[in-house]
């Protein structure tokens, strides 16, 4: 079916007691379009609030408000050409999870009193705020939907009509609309508190069997902290929620301040203050990190350490020089001398280079076993190993000396000198 010549009907959307919205492709400009078509056998009050919204509708330009584009009649049936949104509606997103979470539905909140607060500025009250009139786009932005039955401020309409019954859903209703008073855009922030209630327990605010059970709890009944059928809410979404539901107009916030105030709960999350992050450090810290001509603190051991070390080498290196130096000496006075030894006194061994016990000093310093005239300073205590204790016997035409450590065992003969003997053939 083509519509005006323009519009061609793609599929039905949903369905309602005014009407008909379907799925449409606009084929001047090229692009999908919603058509709201008014029924067929609608009476004259349904074709003047038709009207109605067609003319509210056109005063609103917001990103979240559904945007109208054209108006028109097709066969005798009033039409309504909408921006289409293609993520379905609150209602939907309640049957399939639920109850959604405090950041979540603090992020819908915002966008939809930012909306409401467009509305009244432009001196429009919807009147009919309720999940399923809350559209959804893919990219998560809610748009507020059908003013089929939305006033405007300098109006004097009350909320009943001529056979006495509630324009609105009885779920939704403001208290000062239930007792029929005109309503206001108080009355608009009251039904979007509870929507709020139900989106964060799964339930809205009131129940009953019958629309006039439920309509009385609002004018007279409190309603349930959303805390105690959901445990763990922030407490301070759950105070301000109830603020929207508050029974005098008057103790209401206002559209603005509702979507400034869930702005702010958004950005002040988490409540405590982020640590500050590690690439922009305090200048203390920068000050700690560069580079510091001192040696580091912890380094200072190793350095102690190495001086030890390098201490006790030349300690050794001294006495081993000083022990060649003698027994050359000694090697030079003739034959008739002969060792002896000293009494033995306890073994003072150094970690490096190794103890020696009283030998020959042979010609090459690599297998020099030679022992110290006096003792050496004192030096850290080792356990003497087994190359340590293996001594090696002198023989009768060794010069005297006296031995600073273990005396040596008999019986080893003592190691030929390089180069004195020709290996045999």
């Amino acid at each position: 079916m083509l519509v005006a010549g323009r519009y061609r009907l793609d599929g039905p959307v949903g369905r309602g007691g005014m009407g008909e919205v379907w799925r449409a492709t606009d084929e001047l400009l090229g692009r999908t379009v919603a058509v709201k078509l008014l029924a067929a056998e609608a009476d004259e009050a349904a074709v003047r609030r038709f009207r109605r919204e067609a003319e509210i509708a056109a005063r609103l330009s917001h990103p979240h408000v559904v945007a109208l584009y054209d108006a028109g009649a097709h066969e005798g049936r009033l039409f309504l050409v909408m921006e289409f949104v293609d993520g379905g509606s609150l209602a939907g997103e309640l049957a399939a999870h639920g109850v959604l979470s405090p950041e979540r539905v603090a992020h819908l909140a915002a966008q939809i009193a930012e909306g409401l607060s467009a509305a009244h500025r432009q001196g429009v009250i919807h009147r009919d705020i309720k999940p399923a009139n809350l559209l959804l786009s893919s990219d998560g932005t809610v748009k507020i939907a059908d003013f089929g039955v939305a006033r405007t401020a300098h109006e004097t309409a009350v909320a009943l009509t001529a056979t006495g019954q509630l324009l609105g859903t009885s779920t939704y209703l403001a208290p000062e609309r239930a007792v029929g008073r005109p309503a206001g855009p108080a009355s608009d922030v009251y039904s979007l508190g509870c929507v709020l209630y139900e989106l964060l327990t799964g339930r809205p605010p009131f129940g009953g069997d019958t629309a006039a059970a439920v309509v009385h709890q609002h004018v007279e009944a409190v309603p349930v902290r959303p805390g105690q059928l959901r445990p763990g809410l922030p407490g301070s979404v759950e105070d301000y929620l109830l603020r929207l539901l508050a029974k005098n107009p008057g103790h209401r916030p206002t559209a603005e301040r509702v979507a400034d105030w869930f702005t702010a709960w958004q950005d002040s999350r988490p409540p405590v203050p982020s640590p500050a992050p590690p690439d922009t450090p305090a200048p203390t810290a920068r000050l700690t990190a560069s580079p510091l001509p001192r040696t580091p603190r912890g380094r200072r051991p190793a350095r102690r350490r190495t001086a030890v070390l390098l201490g006790l080498g030349a300690v050794a290196l001294f006495a081993s020089s000083v022990l060649i130096g003698t027994t050359l000496t000694n090697e030079a006075r003739g034959p008739s001398e002969r060792t002896t030894p000293s009494p033995p006194p306890s073994p003072t061994l150094s970690p490096s280079p190794p103890a020696t016990t009283s030998a020959t000093a042979p010609s090459t310093p690599e297998e020099t076993e030679t022992a110290p005239t006096a003792p050496p300073p004192p030096l850290p205590s080792a356990t003497p190993t087994a190359h340590d204790t293996t001594a090696v016997a002198t023989p009768t035409t060794q010069p005297t000396i006296t031995a600073a450590t273990t005396p040596s065992p008999p019986s080893t003969p003592t190691k030929k000198k390089p180069g004195k003997h020709k290996p045999q053939r």
